[in-house]
C-alpha cells in the first residue's frame, strides 16, 4: 500500500511540474538547482546536496547517508524586463520539484521531477513592442525533466553516478514585427505563400504593414507548443584528501523532437489571420560541462567553488518556425538568428554550521552573456551575469529540515541590435525552499 502511494504522489506530482515553467538566469538554465547550492552561488559538483544532485553532479548522492531521503521544493522566480522603456508583465514564475532516493553502502538510485529552464516576456497590446498591432505580445518557455539517477562507489574515494532524462518543452509565443524587418526573419514560403510574397516583392500585390506569429493558449502552467525527447548526464567524485573533494560532471546536450501546436493551434497574420499549425524546429537544450571542488577546514565550514561550461553556440545559433496552413496554402518558414555564445560560469559560496539546528550559506557566480547585443530579442533577454546569494538551513529533528534561499541579479542593460540599438534591461530575484525528509 505504501508503495503504490508513494507511486500515485510521483505521477501527480509529475502531471504537476510539467505543467510549470522555469524563467532562467545562466542562458535558459537556472543558476542553481535546490536551495543548498543555490545559496552557495550554484556550486555543486562536490559535495552532498542532497537529490538536487540529479541535476548537478549524480555521484554526489553517493555522498549522503545510507537510507531514503524525499525532497519537496518550491521555488519563486521574479525576472524584471524592460524593453524600449516598457516593462514585462511576466514578473512571477513557480517551480515545484521532486527528488526520492535510496541508498546504501555500494549505490543508489532513485527518481525526480525538475524544472530545468526555460525565458518568457509579457507586453501589453499596443507597446512599441508590439509593432502597432494593438495585440498583446509574450513568450513562456518551461523546460523540465523526468530523471532516473544511479550513483556507486567505486572504491573509498570515488564515486560514479549516472542518469536517464525523460525531458519535455513547452512553447507559448505571441510575436509581432514590421512586414519591413522579414528579411531578417529569413521568410521561406511554399505553394500558395510564395506567390504571395513574389507578387507583393514585385508591387503586384500589396504588402501588410505587420507581420503577427500567434500560438498561445489560455493555460497559465503549459505551452501551446510540446515535444518530449531524452536526455542524460554522467558524474564522478575524487576524495583528494581528507578535507579535499573534487567534483565534475557533463550533461548531455538534449534530444528533443520539434515542438509542435495542433493542426489549427496557430495564427500567421500578413493582412488576415491564417490558422494552421507551427513547428519549432531542433529546439534542444545545451550540453554542459562542469567541474568542482569543495573543502572542509573545520567540521562547521564548508567552502565549495564550481565552473561550468554551457554550449550554447550548440544549440542556439538559430531560432527556426515553420507555420503550416490549415487552408491549404503551402508552408511559411521563419529563422531568427541568434548565434549565442558558449557561456562560463563560475560559482563561490560556503556554508558555515553555527549549531546542530542552524547552518547559514552565502555564495556568489558570475557569468558571461551568451547573447550578442546584434540578435537579443525582447521575448528571450537571458542576459544577465552576476548573482548574489544567500540562505540557511534548519534542523527538524526526527530526520527531517527546512532549506531556504534567495539569489539577485543585479540589472543589466544592452543596446539590441534588432530593436535599432534600443535598450533591454533585465534583473532578477528568485526564492527556493525546500522540506527534507530522511529515514
Amino acid at each position: 500500500m505504501k508503495h503504490m502511494t508513494f507511486q500515485r504522489a510521483i505521477v501527480s506530482a509529475a502531471a504537476f511540474i510539467a505543467c510549470s515553467s522555469a524563467w532562467a538566469t545562466n542562458g535558459m538554465l537556472m543558476e542553481g538547482y535546490g536551495p543548498v547550492p543555490l545559496a552557495m552561488g550554484g556550486a555543486a559538483q562536490a559535495y552532498d546536496n542532497g537529490t538536487a544532485a540529479m541535476m548537478n553532479n549524480p555521484a554526489t548522492l553517493q555522498l549522503s547517508e545510507n537510507g531514503t531521503q524525499f525532497n519537496f521544493a518550491v521555488g519563486m522566480l521574479g525576472p524584471k524586463v524592460t524593453s524600449m522603456g516598457e516593462k514585462s508583465g511576466g514578473t512571477s514564475y513557480w517551480m515545484p520539484a521532486l527528488g526520492w532516493v535510496r541508498k546504501n553502502d555500494q549505490f543508489s538510485y532513485g527518481i525526480g521531477i525538475f524544472g530545468q529552464g526555460g525565458m518568457g516576456t509579457e507586453y501589453k497590446a499596443g507597446s512599441m513592442n508590439a509593432a502597432g498591432t494593438a495585440q498583446p505580445v509574450r513568450s513562456e518557455l518551461a523546460v523540465g525533466r523526468v530523471i532516473a539517477p544511479m550513483s556507486f562507489k567505486v572504491n573509498d574515494r570515488v564515486n560514479l553516478g549516472a542518469t536517464l532524462d525523460f525531458t519535455w518543452a513547452s512553447l507559448d509565443m505571441r510575436m509581432a514585427a514590421m512586414f519591413s524587418q522579414m528579411s531578417g526573419m529569413s521568410p521561406m514560403p511554399t505553394g500558395q505563400f510564395a506567390s504571395m510574397m513574389g507578387a507583393m516583392a514585385k508591387g503586384q500585390m500589396p504588402a501588410p504593414q505587420t507581420v503577427r506569429i500567434d500560438f498561445s493558449n489560455s493555460n497559465d502552467f503549459t505551452g501551446a507548443a510540446k515535444s518530449t525527447g531524452f536526455a542524460g548526464k554522467l558524474g564522478g567524485t575524487f576524495e583528494a584528501s581528507k578535507d579535499l573533494r573534487l567534483g565534475a560532471s557533463y550533461q548531455f546536450k538534449s534530444a528533443l523532437g520539434d515542438m509542435k501546436t495542433s493542426a489549427s493551434g496557430a495564427s500567421l497574420t500578413m493582412g488576415q489571420s491564417l490558422p494552421g499549425r507551427m513547428i519549432v524546429r531542433d529546439f534542444q537544450m545545451p550540453a554542459v560541462l562542469a567541474a568542482g571542488a569543495a573543502w572542509t577546514p573545520s567540521s562547521s565550514l564548508l567552502l565549495v567553488a564550481d565552473v561550468k561550461r554551457i554550449d550554447w553556440s550548440g544549440v542556439m545559433k538559430d531560432f527556426k518556425m515553420t507555420f503550416e496552413s490549415s487552408q491549404g496554402l503551402g508552408t511559411m518558414s521563419f529563422t531568427l538568428p541568434q548565434n549565442w555564445k558558449d557561456q562560463t560560469v563560475v560559482s563561490l559560496g560556503g556554508a558555515y554550521k553555527l549549531n546542530d539546528a542552524w547552518t547559514l550559506r552565502a555564495g556568489y557566480s558570475h557569468s558571461t552573456n551568451p547573447i550578442p547585443d546584434a540578435t537579443v530579442h525582447p521575448l528571450f533577454p537571458a542576459i544577465v551575469k552576476d548573482h548574489y546569494t544567500a540562505g540557511l538551513g534548519y534542523q527538524l529533528g526526527g530526520g527531517m529540515s527546512i532549506d531556504a534561499a534567495v539569489s539577485h541579479a543585479p540589472k543589466v542593460t544592452v543596446n539590441a541590435g534588432m530593436l535599432g540599438g534600443a535598450p533591454i534591461s533585465h534583473s532578477q530575484t528568485n526564492y527556493q525552499f525546500l522540506f527534507s525528509a530522511r529515514y
